[in-house]
């Protein structure tokens, strides 16, 4: 046997192995037969580099020490789930869902409480991998996830697809990490998720092999090739991805209720964390039929399990200024265990919220985990209270900058109003720099703070003004630091309109209305002057929004900044997909199926949305071309059968160069 053909043998076979003990969990090799034919390859592959496959399993052990994490920009928007925490939430779901389905199918999944993923296949090769991050941009962790055993490297199939799961840690393997920190002197982690996190920041990959971690993987995040979200999971498993099989369809209220209890019930004998369970409409068509929110899909919710509790005490209370003048109270306690995380701080919300408990100091309190995320407290055990407390002082005036806060009637918050107030503009500055917004490298909250404390900035327009000599008076800031720095600051100037208006801070404007914002105007200076009711007009931009938007344009100190970040030159234009109105295929629904030649899904995606194109998973009524490929399969026989116009690959590539003359 030649060497080559040698190697492509070992690897095939232990995949085969590999794949039955991490993905099936049924060995069906001694680990002493395994390690003796993987020491095999690695012998040949010392010898002939030049033959190492992208499947070689040495891949996932190797170690690689990299320099830092890389930004990566998504192909598809990753949009998160709206959580639902009680049965009523469900049922109002459901009722949003029937106004537009009649008789809708759901499927409901387990909610793995690990770190969500994006991997990016290509002709079946693993190609990339990137965590979630905003939902448009992540940190690119290919090599780190490569080294997560149960991720295949070569899919069955040689198809370009792009899969989203969730990354976490087994719990036995959870404990054992723990134990082996404890042993070395180093603090352990909190919970399996925390866990998950920082072993896919690992920088040095033999860390992330050593640990052990596992993935779920549970939606295409390219044009769907299936019909049904159950159809989806099935093609993943027969690809070679992992799918969680606890899973059930429903038709109504009381089998979904029915499937969350049972849930609930063997939570613990799981041997990963779960915190909920997501119910999808199983349709692909249907959830194109619905579509999305700015923020979520309108398909889909998480209903998320009833909190831990715990008991502790409050020691003092800080008061914080946000960006928006909002001074919001944190209360300090004696730190408890909760949803097995250390928790020492609370958010007490709001005024109206610590009048309505009458929360005191050295009370006895019960805490919760809002969403298992945000620690609040829940009820005063009044039994408990010290008969010398007190209501809390409520502060008169601004913590930072001492000015008189107000009290709206139709806001619950206590608010500063000085546009001076030092808070306000730090929290301002670091929002502006931060990644869903300009982007800007290195300035984050220590370099704002040293910049503003030394008078360097007092709004975002002065970041454009900053020198190298400017940056290297921060403590700590040497020349190459500072040049980095600066050459973060000018190169933001290019970016998209959407990442500036987003970084103005603009109330009710994050950054999907900003998108939309800048598709729809395409210009800064002609969305500063449109009026509530052509904003209004605007499909997911509702009268509060509207509002805001025209009450913030029409400052005096708005467009003296508008002002003085033109003048600066950045860019004011939309960069992405121009004049989608007027576009040669606007309007049109279009659907992407088999296997391209030529084209990537990603790149053929691209052409017809910057032709004016909406790109859909699956084939229906209000389809109006299909763009099909080599293998197209029942996506083809459903179009014919409907009469929707086919077009193939080439014929796509000839309509874009045609178009573009």
């Amino acid at each position: 046997m030649n060497v080559e053909l040698e190697i492509k043998t070992l690897t095939e076979q232990l995949n085969q192995y590999a794949y039955a003990y991490y993905t099936l969990d049924k060995p069906i090799v001694e680990d002493a037969a395994y390690d003796q034919l993987y020491r095999e390859l690695t012998r040949l592959e010392a010898a002939h580099p030049d033959l190492i496959r992208a499947d070689s399993p040495t891949h996932r052990t190797g170690g690689v020490i990299l320099s830092g994490f890389k930004k990566y920009q998504h192909d598809y928007q990753l949009y998160s789930l709206q959580d639902a925490f009680s049965r009523e939430e469900i049922e109002a779901f459901d009722t949003r869902v029937r106004k537009e389905i009649a008789a809708p199918e759901y499927i409901c999944e387990l909610k793995i409480d690990g770190l969500s993923l994006s991997l990016v296949y290509v002709k079946g090769v693993l190609e990339a991998a990137a965590t979630r991050g905003d939902g448009s941009v992540g940190e690119e962790i290919t090599e780190q996830v490569k080294r997560i055993k149960d991720v295949p490297l070569v899919l069955s199939e040689s198809i370009d697809i792009v899969v989203r799961g969730e990354a976490y840690l087994p719990r036995q393997n959870f404990q054992r990490l723990n134990q082996e920190r404890e042993e070395a002197g180093l603090p352990s982690f909190a919970n399996p998720r925390n866990a998950a996190a920082g072993t896919l920041r690992q920088l040095d990959t033999k860390v992330v092999a050593k640990r052990g971690l596992a993935t779920f993987l549970y939606q295409e995040a390219s044009p769907a090739t299936n019909q049904t979200q159950e159809e989806v999971l099935a093609y993943f498993a027969k690809l070679g991805l992992v799918v969680n099989q606890h899973r059930a369809f429903a038709t109504n209220m009381t089998e979904i209720w029915a499937f969350i209890e049972s849930v609930a019930e063997m939570r613990e004998s799981l041997d990963y964390d779960i915190d909920g369970v997501v119910i999808k409409v199983n349709d692909l068509a249907q959830q194109d039929a619905l579509g999305f929110t700015v923020k979520f899909p309108k398909w889909a919710i998480a209903y998320k399990f009833p909190a831990e509790l715990a008991e502790t005490e409050i020691l003092s209370v800080d008061w914080t200024v946000g960006r928006t003048g909002v001074v919001t109270p944190t209360a300090n306690m004696t730190p408890v265990t909760l949803a097995q995380t250390t928790v020492a701080r609370a958010t007490l919300h709001n005024v109206d919220y610590i009048k309505e408990k009458d929360i005191r100091l050295g009370d006895r309190v019960v805490i919760y985990k809002a969403g298992d995320i945000i620690p609040a407290v829940q009820r005063v055990l009044l039994d408990k209270r010290p008969s010398h407390s007190v209501p809390l002082d409520i502060p008169t005036q601004c913590p930072e900058c001492q000015a008189d806060l107000q009290h709206f009637e139709d806001e619950v918050a206590l608010r500063c109003v000085n546009p001076r107030c030092p808070a306000q503009i730090r929290e301002k500055l670091i929002h502006f720099a931060s990644r869903g917004a300009m982007n800007i490298t290195g300035l984050g909250t220590a370099v704002v703070t040293q910049l503003f404390e030394k008078e360097l900035l007092t709004d975002v327009a002065d970041l454009y003004q900053l020198t190298v000599d400017d940056l290297l008076k921060l403590d700590k800031v040497k020349e190459k630091t500072a040049e980095k720095l600066y050459q973060s600051i000018q190169d933001s100037k290019s970016n998209s309109v959407e990442k500036l208006l987003f970084g103005l801070g603009i109330r009710h404007v994050g950054a999907k209305a900003a998108k939309i914002l800048a598709e729809h105007f395409l210009n800064l200076s002609k969305l500063a002057t449109a009026s509530v009711d052509a904003l209004s007009e605007i499909s997911s931009i509702g009268t509060v929004l509207a509002k805001s938007l025209t009450t913030y344009f029409a400052l005096d100190g708005t467009q003296k900044l508008l002002a003085e970040l033109q003048a600066a030159g950045l860019n004011f234009d939309y960069l992405g997909v121009m004049n989608r109105e007027h576009a040669a295929l606007s309007g049109k629904t279009i659907v992407l199926t088999g296997k391209l030649a030529q084209l990537t899904r990603t790149q053929a995606k691209e052409i017809l949305e910057n032709l004016g194109a909406n790109v859909s998973g699956s084939v229906s009524k209000n389809t109006d071309i299909v763009i099909a490929g080599s293998e197209a399969g029942s996506k083809l026989d459903k179009a014919q059968a409907l009469g929707i116009e086919v077009w193939t690959e080439e014929e796509l590539i000839k309509y874009e160069n045609e178009t573009n003359l």
